[in-house]
């Protein structure tokens, strides 16, 4: 075998130089159909059922059977101090949690609510020192109700707390 000698190319003869589009359309329909077919699977949606709201011109009134705790803050006559109230009656501070922990375990479970009516001008301190003493009563009233027997070892729940702002007027 000879070595092969390399092809003169002559001189006024050019290369071709056009792409074959023919296997990119070819291509690109392909995708195209793919896209076609997939694109109504994509846009199923689950369906939603949003919740109607219902308006009334009256709240429901409270349960006559579990009647609402309110705890309430205000400053004294003097304003140097601060009271305290549970329902109507006068206590100190120190004694909330001691007064408002077997009233909490009468309370349904899971539906344990306490209402916190603070006065404007309570310093914010005050009202997390009163935060606390509940806190410290909701603890002490699970403990002791899932440590009853009749309840099965169930604690009744946490207390809620719901906070309103007293305006002097």
């Amino acid at each position: 075998m000879s070595p092969q000698k390399p092809k003169k190319v002559q001189h006024g003869v050019h290369a071709k130089s056009d792409i074959n589009v023919t296997p990119l359309i070819d291509i690109v329909l392909v995708l195209l159909i793919v896209f076609i077919v997939m694109v109504p699977g994509l846009s199923k949606a689950l369906p939603v059922v949003v919740p109607q709201v219902i308006k009334t011109d009256k709240p429901t009134p409270p349960d006559p059977r579990n009647p609402p705790l309110v705890l309430g803050i205000s400053p004294t006559a003097d304003n140097k101090g601060y009271e305290f109230t549970l329902q109507s009656d006068r206590i100190e501070l120190q004694d909330i949690a001691a007064k408002l922990c077997p009233v909490l375990q009468l309370q349904p479970a899971g539906m344990r609510k306490v209402f916190l009516k603070v006065d404007e001008e309570t310093p914010y301190q005050v009202a997390v020192h009163v935060l606390d003493q509940v806190r410290l009563a909701s603890e002490r009233a699970k403990k002791e109700t899932g440590a009853k027997p009749e309840w099965g070892g169930f604690d009744g729940g946490d207390t809620k707390v719901a906070i309103s702002l007293k305006k002097r007027g």
